[in-house]
Formats: C-alpha cells, sequence, structure tokens
C-alpha cells in the first residue's frame, strides 16, 4: 500500500490538487472502497468510503465507463451528482479517471482543486493523472500477479502532507515569541480539525486555556462555538482551500471574529474582536441548548438523498451502515425488522457472531429493548450500562458496549423495526442527538418499507420470467449445448429476451432465439405467447421461414401493438447443415471448426407484429461437426455509444480467440467480453449449440 501512498503524492504535487483518493474495485465486487486519502480528514471522506459500482458519482461513472469525468464548477456538480453537491455545497473543481491496465479495471482516482484552477485540465495535468493511473495499474496488477492482491483495509489510510523542511531552533523559538507578543489571537488546526496551537491572545479571547483546547475540535468542547457556523466554515476552508470567516458570540456579550486560512496541512485562524455585528447575524433570536454539528447535518442529509435511490432490503441495510457507523460515532449497528411475531435480525455492523445469534428471531411478546422500542413506538437512550440493567434488569453486558440508543422504525403508524446503536464509550445523548437520531430512523423506516414492496415486486417478476424460460436444455445426442440469461441489472422490469432447444423426428432439432419489445408484464406475457406459437410450429415440421410467418401472423391478429425479433435455426445433424430465417433479429455467428468465426448474413425479415403478410425467406448453411453456432439478443452487443456492427465484429474475434474447449467456459467469455467492452442497458441471452460426429 505504500507504493500507492506514493503515487497518491505525487499525482497531488505535480497537480496540485489540494484532495486526493484512491479506490480500490475489489474482485467479485461491484463496490469501490476508498482506501487512501490525502488532504482531506477521514471524517470528511466517510460519506465516500464505501461506493457501489452503479451509484450516481463521478468516481463510479469514470470507472464504469473507464473515462475521465471533469466537474468545473459548483454548478456542474450540483446538476450532475446532487448527492455531492448536498453534502459537499462548496466551490472546487474535481476529475475522476479510472484505474486500468492488463484488460483490468482496477478502481479510480479522484482530486480536488481550489476554484482558481483553470477551467479544465491541462496538457501537464492530463499527462500527469494518466500516468499516475498507469503506475497505480502496474502495482495492483504485480501484487495480484504475485498472489497476494491488495485489499481494501476496514479504514482509509490517511496520506500525510509533505514535511516541511526542518525549521531552524532560533527561528522555531522566535515564532513562539511573536505569537506570544501579538494582541489578535492565532491558532492553528490540521485536517482533522483538532487544535494543534494557540498563543496567548486567543486563549484570552476565548476565555479558556490552551491545555483544555490543544488535540481537540474547538465546537467540540467550547458549548458557545457548537453553532453549525463554525464547522461548516472549517468544511468549507478544507474543501475549497479558500479563505472563510464568521463571527460568533462569546457569552455574556463578547463578539469575536475568526478568519480561516487553509493549505495542505492545516488551518491557520485569526480571532480578533468584532467591533460591530455583521447584518447576516442576528443575536436576538433564542438558540438551541444543544445546536447540531455540521457534519451531521450533512451526513444526515447525504443518508437521506442516498436511501432515496436504495432499491432493496440489502441495500437499505448497506446505506444504513456504511453512513452511520462512520458519521454519527456508534462502534456497532443491529437493524431488526418484524417477521410473523419475531423480531429478526436484517443486517448488522460490528456485532460479533455470538451476539446476532442471541438476539435473532426474538418473540415480540419479549421483555426487551429492542422489542419495547417497536412495540410503543418509543426511542429509548441508556448512556450506561446502569441504566440499562435498571430499566431491564435481565440484561447482560455481552458486547462491551457502553451506551445504547434503541430507534423504532414506524411507517404511518405501523412498526416496521427497531435500530439499535451501540458505543464504545459513555454518550449522554443530550435533546438535538435524540432528535437528530430520531429523525435518522425514520429516514430508515421509510426507505426499509419502501424496498420490503420492492423486494417482494422483484421475487415475483423473476420468478414469473423464470418459468418463462426453459429450466433446463433437453439433451440431444450428437449435440452440445450452452445457455446464459442475464436480466439488466437494478430495477423490477421483466425483460422480454427468451430462448428454446426443440427436439424434432429424424435427429433434428431446432433452435429459437427472440426479444419481445418492452420490459414489463405485457412484454412477458407475449413473449410466452411467441415462444409456445414457436414450438407449436416448429414440432409439426415446419421450415424455420414459415414458423416465423406463422406466428407473425398470430401476434399481428393479437393486435397487442408490441413487436419482437426471432431467430430459427433448423438444424439437421445427420446431414450436417442448418436452415435458418431472421425476424428482424442480430445475425448469428459461426465459427468453423478450423477456428474462425464470422457472421451470417441471412435474408432480412421483419419484426413480428408489423405486417401479416411479411415473407420470412430460409437460408441454408453448412453446419459441420465442430462448428459452433452462437445465437444471441441485442443486449450482448448493443450499446450507446458503440456502433452494433463492431460491436459483433468485435464479439466474433473474441469467439476465434477464445480457447476454451467446454461450451459452458465459451459462453462465460462472453459474457465476460461484453461486461469489459461497455456498460450493459438491457437484458443478454446466449444460446451456443456445437454438433458432434
Amino acid at each position: 500500500m505504500a507504493l500507492l501512498d506514493d503515487v497518491l503524492a505525487e499525482a497531488m504535487r505535480d497537480t496540485k490538487a489540494s484532495v486526493g483518493l484512491l479506490y480500490l474495485l475489489q474482485p467479485e465486487e461491484r463496490v469501490l472502497w476508498l482506501v487512501l486519502a490525502g488532504g482531506v480528514s477521514e471524517r470528511l471522506a466517510a460519506p465516500w468510503a464505501r461506493i457501489p459500482l452503479d451509484a450516481a458519482f463521478p468516481v463510479a461513472d469514470a470507472v464504469r465507463d473507464r473515462h475521465p469525468v471533469w466537474l468545473g464548477s459548483q454548478e456542474d456538480i450540483a446538476r450532475r451528482y446532487p448527492r455531492v453537491g448536498i453534502v459537499l455545497p462548496y466551490d472546487f473543481k474535481l476529475t475522476a479517471a479510472p484505474i486500468t491496465g492488463h484488460g483490468t479495471v482496477w478502481g479510480g482516482f479522484v482530486l480536488l482543486w481550489p476554484v482558481w484552477h483553470p477551467p479544465g485540465l491541462s496538457t501537464a495535468e492530463q499527462e500527469t493523472i494518466d500516468a499516475c493511473c498507469r503506475r497505480a495499474a502496474a502495482i495492483l496488477h504485480r501484487a495480484a500477479d504475485s498472489g497476494h492482491p491488495l485489499h481494501a483495509p476496514d479504514e482509509p489510510r490517511i496520506v500525510p502532507p509533505p514535511h516541511p523542511r526542518d525549521a531552524d531552533p532560533v527561528q522555531a523559538a522566535a515564532a513562539l515569541s511573536f505569537t506570544a507578543r501579538l494582541p489578535v489571537g492565532c491558532c492553528a488546526l490540521d485536517l482533522e480539525g483538532r487544535l494543534t496551537f494557540i498563543n496567548a491572545a486567543g486563549a484570552d479571547l476565548i476565555g479558556a486555556a490552551s491545555g483544555s483546547l490543544l488535540g481537540h475540535r474547538p465546537w467540540e468542547v467550547l458549548r458557545w462555538l457548537r453553532d453549525p457556523m463554525f464547522e461548516d466554515r472549517y468544511r468549507a476552508a478544507v474543501v475549497s482551500r479558500q479563505p472563510t470567516s464568521f463571527t460568533v458570540r462569546r457569552p455574556p456579550d463578547a463578539w469575536l471574529l475568526f478568519q480561516l486560512y487553509p493549505d495542505d496541512s492545516g488551518i491557520s485562524v485569526h480571532i480578533t474582536p468584532a467591533d460591530r455585528l455583521p447584518s447576516a447575524t442576528a443575536p436576538h433570536l433564542p438558540r438551541p441548548a444543544e445546536p447540531i454539528g455540521a457534519t451531521a447535518l450533512y451526513h444526515l442529509t447525504h443518508l437521506a438523498t442516498a436511501l432515496a435511490e436504495a432499491a432493496g432490503v440489502h441495500d437499505v441495510v448497506e446505506l444504513a451502515a456504511d453512513q452511520i457507523v462512520p458519521a454519527f460515532g456508534p462502534k456497532a449497528l443491529a437493524l431488526l425488522t418484524v417477521d410473523a411475531g419475531r423480531l429478526c435480525i436484517t443486517g448488522h455492523r460490528g456485532c460479533s457472531a455470538e451476539l446476532t445469534a442471541h438476539f435473532e428471531a426474538t418473540p415480540m411478546t419479549s421483555d426487551t429493548p429492542a422489542v419495547h422500542a417497536v412495540t410503543t413506538g418509543t426511542a429509548a437512550f441508556f448512556p450506561t450500562f446502569a441504566d440499562l440493567r435498571k430499566a431491564y434488569p435481565p440484561a447482560v453486558d455481552q458486547d462491551e458496549m457502553a451506551s445504547w440508543a434503541f430507534l423504532p422504525l414506524i411507517v404511518s403508524g405501523r412498526p416496521v423495526g427497531t435500530l439499535v446503536l451501540a458505543y464504545g464509550l459513555p454518550r449522554i445523548f443530550p435533546p438535538a442527538e435524540r432528535a437528530l437520531l430520531t429523525s435518522l430512523a425514520g429516514l430508515i423506516a421509510q426507505a426499509l418499507d419502501r424496498a420490503r414492496l420492492y423486494d417482494a415486486k422483484n421475487a415475483l417478476a423473476h420468478s414469473l420470467q423464470a418459468g418463462l424460460l426453459p429450466r433446463t436444455l433437453p439433451h440431444i445426442p450428437g449435440l452440445e449445448t450452452a445457455a446464459r440469461y442475464r436480466p439488466a441489472g437494478h430495477g423490477i422490469d421483466i425483460g422480454g429476451d427468451f430462448y428454446d432447444l426443440i427436439p424434432c423426428a429424424n435427429g433434428t432439432v431446432v433452435v429459437v432465439i427472440g426479444d419481445v419489445q418492452g420490459h414489463d408484464t405485457s412484454a412477458a406475457a407475449l413473449m410466452g405467447q411467441v415462444r409456445t406459437a414457436v414450438r407449436a410450429h416448429a414440432t409439426a415440421g415446419s421450415s424455420p421461414g414459415d414458423v416465423l410467418a406463422r406466428t407473425n401472423r398470430l401476434l399481428t391478429d393479437l393486435d397487442t401493438g408490441l413487436f419482437a425479433s426471432c431467430l430459427i435455426a433448423h438444424l439437421d445433424l445427420p446431414r450436417h447443415r442448418a436452415l435458418l430465417a431472421t425476424a428482424g433479429h442480430p445475425p448469428p455467428l459461426l465459427r468453423r471448426p478450423s477456428g474462425r468465426a464470422g457472421t451470417l448474413r441471412l435474408s432480412p425479415g421483419l419484426l413480428l407484429g408489423i405486417d401479416a403478410d411479411s415473407d420470412y425467406p430460409t437460408t441454408e448453411v453448412p453446419l459441420p461437426p465442430g462448428a459452433v453456432l452462437a445465437l444471441y439478443t441485442d443486449g450482448l452487443v448493443e450499446t450507446p455509444s458503440t456502433d452494433i456492427d463492431d460491436a459483433t465484429t468485435a464479439l466474433a474475434h473474441r469467439l476465434t480467440s477464445a480457447q476454451h474447449g467446454n461450451l459452458e467456459a465459451l459462453a462465460d467469455s462472453l459474457l465476460d467480453h461484453a461486461d469489459r467492452s461497455a456498460p450493459r442497458h438491457d437484458d443478454i441471452a446466449l444460446l451456443l449449440v456445437r454438433p458432434h460426429r
């Protein structure tokens, strides 16, 4: 990982970027993990420590599309990536670049610049970023080849800023004397917001001893600085690297002006008495006794927008764990839902296996804080184990935690479950924090309720589609087969892709592939009718062209308003030939026994369901033993940015070059080629057949 530290540091140094992030795409996962961060604290980077590959984020888009992303203004960020704009409403510029090499996408870089950066990347900056991406890919490739691939750590590593040259002791002493003589206050914060230095005048103005401040974030130890404005200005200074300021009242009536000057190592703060109160500040307004920190508010907003995009229950649980644990302080989290009169663990983070097993499927009649929270709809907070034991005498301290919060998940008066948060240190849970956590539980409850409905519909949809496709292909003597079906991805859409293999008389067999327009129940129903019609006519001995013509008349009579493409191949195994006809379907590929593959150009026919009198010519081609015939739907070759003829040619090249004796492995290879070529937005059906002697 140290080698990657150097790469990230070089990218930031040579491009003068203020913030750098490096993500890894773990094998077998569609998630980007933040492994290195420079120029920013872990707290600020927490919302983006784990990014699903299909999320609307700059680095996810860059990795998915294998193309850099440039965002040149705050307006650009807000328009294209509203979740980023909500959490970081500051002026900065950003690029995200994929780390690719040796045919693999390894992860991505993210670099941020202050607003003074030109409106685009210079040639030198682009060359530096490209070189760093290549270096990172080479490091990751070597690690993988050595049998020790780099894995994402539990927490991202913060790359320290470049060390300044060693200070002269005489100059250091002179600097301390200089700050001591100043009549105005000055202090220094590191990138985490912790106070590292304050002079005597600054301590006097703040009204606190320097010993009580050093090593702490000022807004966490001084009640009158807990206004979100202070933390927000700190965040703005770190992210935008621009000077900023604010005025605040130190009780009882002293007004202070704080001016923040950031750089790559931290923030210098200038503190002076304020002569007058700026018009933007209103001292007569009542102030909350326990204001909520800006970071917590931003994290709450970020979680709200993220949950709005979550689809299934798994997504909700992962988002809740990913956002709450780093952002709101708990050491462990458990999300429990009501199921058949019991409270079951739907997901957890930081809990031991023994603890989850003990509380799994707790009856709703049990006297436990989790059950009490969901049955009464009342949140319960226990600052210490003694408080928990007092309320629930049977409680046993099994997880070595110090504080707990049990938050009911209620939707429209209906109990959904309980969110349990456990903290490693005692926590007093002031009123503002209780309100924040209650709001948090409300967001999760609504998202969880939507997600459970989504999962139910999704399961029903895919069960319907699975029922319309053959469970297994029949065994045909002298013929090897392999089939694949892959849905488009997220969503409850039901695809219209189908395939079939139909044994016929005299050692012949019919293979069929098709695609019905649309992604809903109507498309699925029509797909079932088309497959049934094709099977009925094919078993009657009709030629492929006649089967398509008769099926076309059926679709036209049904007048569904939907169209379908279809390709039929009648394989005459004893005579080593195939008769093919197409209705607007992508052309099949044929790999000859020599290993060379090419596209079969068939006489075209209209899509099914357009014209009842359409004619579908039949074409005969040789099909010697050892040849591979590949039938597929357009999802395998069609992408928005690629010419379909070029994509089909590339697929034929892959069929030629794939050295797989087994058809199952060959089918996987063709799907892998499609995944690596470009993102897929449609269902894919693939059917491979190979005759033997």
